[in-house]
């Protein structure tokens, strides 16, 4: 099974129409962040969201803008230091944004709340980041069982890669904060393309974060597939010949990541209708074997 298609709002234009699209092709998942769109990514959303109530959201909290930390810094849960640097998992903070995300999206519990770029928090010191992520989950359960989160997962671009972190350890935090049991830790987003191949290579050996996600029942969202809309350029149509024939390079590298074991979830920041639908022609497809993962890998891989 290829994994499915969701919209990923970083770096999307046009959102509430992109949005719209994405729901009326059957996407399940809509990713959004409150930095994202200089700030308005999520009012944008929340008129999209209310007529569409099936559609699921995944939002964060960590990064802030200028403005957000300005207001976050007025009703005192961030001071100025803190409000400047423009990142924080501080759980006054964590507890607020949860607040100010439900009500920029309209929607009274949030189906995902990830803890954004976590790594920033504490770089160097795993000790103090894993003091902070553990803090925070305490914030989120609290959230979750107030009924205003369903669930709730970290999103990083560098964390899992950098070992500053690994998925049995987040797992271990929620269990210390909840019960190995009664913990709502779900899910993990990250790079996953041809450029950042790490997790496709560790998966493909049984390693890495996906396994272990796998292992645990987390859901697993690929962001950046087209690793900022460069990777079709960098894409002859003989690679994507090797990939599929038939394929377009960009339907190419979105199939590849949509075959990853472990993959549930790939975040396209598709603005315009025909981006969108190459997208889901590609993830339409059968998903490559592990076999020919391995081959794409290794060509690439060579120097």
């Amino acid at each position: 099974m290829t994994a499915k298609l969701a919209l990923g709002t970083y770096r999307c234009r046009a959102i509430p129409e992109a949005a719209a699209r994405a729901a009326a092709s059957g996407a399940q998942w809509i990713d959004t962040a409150p930095n994202y769109a200089t700030g308005q990514a999520q009012p944008l959303l929340a008129p999209v969201l209310a007529a569409r109530p099936h559609v699921r959201i995944a939002t964060k909290t960590g990064f802030f803008t200028a403005a957000t930390g300005a207001d976050a810094m007025n009703d005192g849960v961030l001071n100025p230091d803190q409000a400047v640097a423009g990142h924080s998992l501080a759980p006054e903070y964590v507890r607020w944004q949860i607040r100010r995300n439900r009500a920029q999206l309209g929607r009274e519990r949030l189906d995902l709340v990830l803890l954004h770029n976590l790594e920033r928090a504490h770089p160097g010191d795993r000790p103090a980041l894993h003091r902070a992520i553990r803090e925070a989950f305490v914030v989120l359960e609290e959230a979750v069982a107030a009924a205003h989160v369903a669930g709730y997962g970290i999103a990083t671009w560098a964390g899992l890669e950098e070992e500053a972190f690994t998925v049995g350890e987040l797992l271990a935090l929620a269990a210390e904060v909840a019960g190995r049991q009664q913990h709502h830790l779900v899910a993990i987003q990250l790079p996953v393309s041809l450029v950042m191949m790490t997790p496709i290579v560790q998966a493909l050996h049984g390693h890495g974060p996906l396994p272990a996600a796998v292992d645990a029942g987390l859901r697993v969202m690929a962001s950046a597939p087209l690793h900022g809309g460069e990777l079709p350029g960098m894409v002859d149509q003989e690679l994507a010949d090797l990939i599929r024939p038939g394929l377009t390079p960009a339907q190419a590298c979105v199939l590849a990541v949509a075959s990853c074991p472990g993959v549930t979830d790939v975040l396209l920041a598709a603005s315009g209708a025909p981006h969108w639908k190459e997208a889901a022609a590609a993830v339409a497809q059968p998903a490559l074997t592990a076999a020919k993962l391995r081959e794409i890998t290794g060509v690439l891989a060579s120097p």
